[in-house]
């Protein structure tokens, strides 16, 4: 027993009983993970709707979905630059930016649609790969460069359209992407292929670590994720397929934003904890000398967190687009810093090493429901910043001391 015990460290073996002593240790250790977060979506959703009768209902648990997406990617993005102890600030500003560019092909160059967002995407890889060469093989500081790049990218949108200049998006496919909703049967689709995809996941991890000998984590924890995983998602669909218009013209359907949130988060997921580069992305961010002497690559893997943050930045900028129906030289100027606040109070560590995807989706959620629920209550945009920051603040206060008291993180 005492065996299984100690293996705890990997949380993937031990019975059912040693997984819940483990997980406690870790949470008095200092390592709460995404659980503060949580807490606090349960705490904001009794809250609000203690104080707007309009906060749990089906219009706007829809919204809030559609609402957080474009904050839910951004985070994402900035994730994989927070875990090797960066920032990109310019992140919101490089997917408007890329919108830019593919306004700029379809209204001036006559582009089809398909090959100017192809485009845009490229030219977003390649802020990525400048930054991250800048930051990786220079040695210039993350925060000095992307902050270079924020304020240039801002002149480059005015400049590619025009000073005040906003322009219409009239694609219908990139506009169905925050606006409309999947056919009834879509939704359940989608929930049985995310049970699926789960369920096949975890029945390769089992195999694949019983033909290396090692032990597995017990059976029932993986039920217990699935029969949540069901329960939350019957719940969702369900809620989402009712008819939530206001008005004569029905809204059923779960958003189109929502599967394609998932697809690419289940893909990072599956690169950070299935893949060599995730491994290393994680030894970067721990100890870089460590890792370099381990033989990893950290000026290539230093470039390439910051390639995935610039593309999956120019995602947020399309959902941003699409939800508004336009493109303007002032977009992605302020979204950044709440994409790092949403990953900090999501549970990822700005020292780096530290942090999951799930958690900077849980942060997004947080945040927007600090948004939207203040916005129910008719509160001026000032309050709502001023929590955003106080969470925050508390957020990254509680990373800190969690830090020191794990002793990765000396006082000075």
């Amino acid at each position: 027993m005492s065996e299984k015990v100690t293996s705890l460290a990997s949380g993937n073996e031990g019975n059912l009983r040693d997984h819940a002593f483990g997980y406690l240790a870790r949470v008095k250790g200092g390592d709460m993970g995404s659980m503060p977060a949580i807490l606090g979506v349960i705490i904001l959703a009794g809250v609000f709707e203690f104080l707007s009768p309009f906060f749990i209902t089906k219009l706007n648990f829809a919204n809030l979905f559609v609402q957080s997406a474009e904050l839910t990617m951004l985070s994402s993005a900035l994730v994989f630059v927070i875990l090797i102890a960066e920032i990109d600030l310019s992140a919101g500003v490089t997917g408007g930016v890329a919108l830019a560019v593919f306004i700029d092909l379809i209204k001036a160059e006559k582009w089809p649609w398909i090959p100017a967002l192809i485009a845009g995407f490229v030219a977003g890889i390649l802020i990525g790969v400048v930054i991250g060469f800048l930051v990786a093989k220079i040695g210039v500081p993350s925060f000095v460069v992307s902050l270079a790049f924020f304020l240039g990218f801002q002149g480059m949108q005015l400049v590619l359209l025009g000073d005040g200049g906003v322009y219409r998006i009239e694609v219908p496919a990139v506009i169905a992407i925050m606006n409309s909703n999947l056919p009834l049967w879509g939704g359940w689709l989608l929930l049985l292929v995310c049970i699926t995809c789960s369920l096949s996941f975890s029945i390769w991890d089992r195999g694949r670590r019983a033909r290396t000998g090692l032990d597995n984590k017990p059976l029932s924890i993986v039920v217990i994720r699935l029969g949540i995983l069901s329960m939350l998602g019957t719940a969702a669909v369900y809620y989402m397929n009712l008819n939530r218009s206001m008005g004569q013209v029905p809204i059923k359907g779960v958003p189109i934003v929502t599967p394609i949130t998932i697809v690419i988060l289940a893909i990072g997921t599956f690169v950070l904890d299935r893949t060599r580069f995730g491994r290393h992305l994680y030894a970067v961010g721990g100890n870089p000398e460590a890792a370099r002497r381990a033989g990893i690559k950290v000026v290539g893997i230093r470039i390439s967190a910051f390639i995935i943050c610039s593309f999956l930045a120019v995602v947020s900028g399309v959902f941003h687009a699409s939800r508004i129906g336009s493109v303007d030289g002032t977009a992605g100027h302020t979204i950044v810093l709440s994409g790092v606040a949403a990953a900090v109070v999501g549970g990822v560590s700005l020292f780096g090493g530290r942090g999951r995807l799930a958690h900077a989706a849980i942060g997004a959620l947080v945040i927007s429901m600090i948004d939207n629920g203040l916005g129910l209550l008719q509160m001026p945009a000032g309050i709502s910043y001023l929590v955003q920051g106080g969470v925050l603040l508390m957020a990254a206060t509680i990373d800190a001391l969690s830090r020191r008291r794990n002793g990765s993180v000396s006082r000075t």
